[in-house]
């Protein structure tokens, strides 16, 4: 990865490529128990065999995720005035948590980093995605949120591409967080909006209908128009108007590739 996408190194030990919250906070203001909370190692908190499954888990989740990857078929689609990305790409995305396996996939090529919550789970996936190239933001709206928008903020401005899951981690779906909204304020950047939907998929049952896909299936990557970021002294409404729009958006992502496979 060229020097200008390049993000900082994770700190021994921790398996995971991470973006430190004490880089990212020297640039605005932000709470000291904010701060304080994106520094504590989330090892020193977890149990015996959460440990054992970090060890397992990940690399086990992302060699079958490229075992199936391999054999996918991605057929790339947009509505009229949307740009699909292309590797490495830069700015600011949006998807829907149900199609993080196939995005996880199809985006490894991209240099991305992606906002992910400091829970187990979160851990899970960020080591998982580590391994296929990923870096990732470690935060959440509800938990140092203030230190993880600044940290994104950081990356943007450096040309780096970076992806919310926009109604995770826990819902609901189809309902995007304000987060994207308050990083386009922050950096100017307009939001993009995708969503990978494959022909033949498993369906979890779980909140957000998670996907895994089947092996050999063709794959929908829809992208959508981009919604413009809202102005640097908004309000609260227009934030609303905004995370609607992109709210908008992303379903339309959504529908054109249920469509695409009605139609084909």
């Amino acid at each position: 990865m060229e020097s200008a996408r390049r993000s900082p190194k994770c700190s021994a030990g921790c398996g995971i490529a991470k973006v430190e919250a004490k880089e990212a906070v020297s640039d605005g203001p932000v709470s000291e128990k904010a701060v304080s909370e994106m520094q504590v190692s989330l090892s020193d908190r977890l149990s015996f065999g959460q440990r054992i499954a970090l060890l397992v888990i990940p690399k086990l989740a992302a060699l079958l995720l490229a075992v199936i990857g391999a054999t996918l078929r991605f057929e790339v689609i947009a509505e009229e005035g949307a740009v699909p990305e292309t590797p490495p790409g830069s700015g600011i995305y949006c998807f829907w948590h149900r199609c993080t396996l196939p995005c996880g996939w199809y985006f490894r090529n991209f240099h991305c980093s992606i906002l992910i919550s400091r829970s187990f789970d979160g851990e899970l996936i960020a080591q998982t995605l580590q391994l296929l190239g990923y870096t990732s933001v470690r935060g959440s709206s509800s938990r140092g949120g203030a230190a993880s928008l600044l940290a994104l903020q950081s990356l943007v401005e450096r040309g780096v591409l970076v992806v919310f899951t926009a109604d995770g981690p826990r819902g609901p779906i189809y309902q995007t967080k304000i987060g994207p909204v308050k990083l386009a304020q922050m950096t100017g950047q307009a939001m993009g909006s995708f969503y990978l939907l494959p022909e033949r998929a498993w369906v979890m049952r779980s909140w957000d209908r998670f996907l895994i896909p089947k092996p050999f299936s063709r794959v929908a990557v829809s992208w959508a128009r981009k919604v413009a970021a809202p102005p640097a002294g908004a309000d609260s409404e227009t934030l609303e108007a905004t995370r609607q729009q992109l709210n908008a958006a992303l379903e339309r992502a959504r529908e054109r590739a249920e469509e695409h496979f009605r139609l084909h």
